[in-house]
């Protein structure tokens, strides 16, 4: 009886390791392949040294691979506006331009739209938003997330001046895009939510950290050159004084809102306070990056300053009190923080350690090779 049983066990046993085999066998020789992955590939960012690691990523829009393909299309493609004909075609790169840093290679940093004008400030790099909390954008922080930025661009007069029921159409006739919608996002259909969120896929990938400064900071390059050492030293010191608003070394800006002493009348200014009705908001910007500063044509939200030594002679000389000027701007009573001629040197030598050429020149932030406009 025992031995009965202990042949049922062996029996039972025999089949169970012979079943797994046949399964087994019939996954390695294909027979029955593993199915395929379905969906759109999550996104893998690089994780630098020093960079945050709490990501701007809302819930409803995480990165892809096909999502972030299909917004460097549409931030390329010049159609997205709703026309075809050469000069009335618009993108972001019109104004984001990656060889600048992917802000406006034009003289005075402004950005031009489909109508022949801009909105009057300069334009604010493409650079690091993934990083970006809390979430605001724009030189008064107006916008409050990237999808909502690249939703708005279509109706302003100012920039592509079109519908969104126009963009849309345009891309549905394109036919390399409603495949692209139906990879990213699981069907063909576009809608205008759809195409923002993948340009805002886009722009979060667009990360730069491989400044000579970066390399410097990981241990990649033995040393700093004496001036450029000299210079981070002033800037992260209260005699340059600017350490408070552009010392985090990943970000190089708080991106808080500041009044900088530029100005004494603040009239009719597009500033913090025409958001926030604060008065101690009057004259105040949000503070940008000084990654890739070296790269810019104009500086300040009104571009007012052309050189990177402008700026410098600012903070040193030129300050201008008023009862809004920043807390922080601890030389403000001086009129400056007085640097001598060296200083200065000093401290632009250190700053144009911050242009990341690698970010500039990578393939992967660049046009498509195969996005054919009928346009140059």
């Amino acid at each position: 009886m025992e031995k009965n049983k202990f042949n049922v066990l062996l029996t039972i046993l025999g089949v169970l390791l012979s079943t797994i085999f046949l399964l087994s066998s019939c996954n390695d020789n294909g027979d029955e392949p593993n199915p395929e992955p379905t969906g759109p590939t999550a996104y893998e960012f690089p994780t630098p040294a020093y960079f945050p690691t709490n990501l701007n990523i809302p819930d409803d829009n995480p990165t892809t691979v096909e999502g972030v393909k299909l917004g460097r299309y549409l931030y390329y493609d010049g159609r997205i506006a709703g026309r075809t004909d050469c000069d009335s075609m618009i993108s972001c790169s019109k104004c984001h331009v990656q060889e600048k840093g992917f802000v406006s290679s034009d003289p005075n940093g402004k950005g031009i739209g489909v109508m022949g004008f801009g909105p009057g400030t300069t334009v604010m790099p493409h650079v690091n938003f993934l990083y970006r909390i809390p979430s605001h954008f724009g030189w008064n922080g107006s916008v409050s997330s990237i999808e909502e930025d690249a939703t708005a661009v279509f109706l302003l007069e100012n920039e592509f001046a079109t519908t969104h029921e126009r963009a849309i159409k345009m891309l549905e006739s394109i036919d390399i895009y409603p495949p692209m919608f139906k990879a990213a996002f699981g069907t063909e259909e576009i809608t205008i939510e759809r195409i923002s969120k993948a340009i805002a896929q886009f722009m979060r990938t667009l990360i730069s950290y491989n400044s000579k400064f970066d390399k410097w900071l990981r241990h990649e390059i033995p040393s700093l050159s004496p001036a450029e050492s000299r210079g981070f030293e002033f800037l992260m010191s209260e005699k340059a004084d600017c350490f408070h608003c552009h010392g985090q070394f990943a970000l190089l800006s708080t991106y808080e809102f500041s009044n900088n002493a530029k100005d004494s009348v603040f009239v009719g200014l597009d500033d913090r306070f025409s958001i926030t009705g604060d008065p101690m908001d009057k004259g105040a910007f949000l503070t940008p990056t000084l990654r890739n500063v070296e790269l810019r044509n104009s500086f300040m939200h009104d571009g007012r300053f052309k050189t990177l030594r402008e700026v410098v002679d600012f903070y040193s000389e030129e300050l201008v009190n008023s009862p809004y000027v920043d807390p922080l701007m601890e030389w403000i009573y001086y009129g400056g923080t007085h640097l001598t001629e060296l200083e200065k040197d000093d401290l632009i030598a250190f700053l144009k350690t911050l242009t990341d050429y690698e970010f500039i020149s990578n393939p992967n932030f660049s046009k498509p090779a195969d996005l054919d406009t009928g346009c140059k």
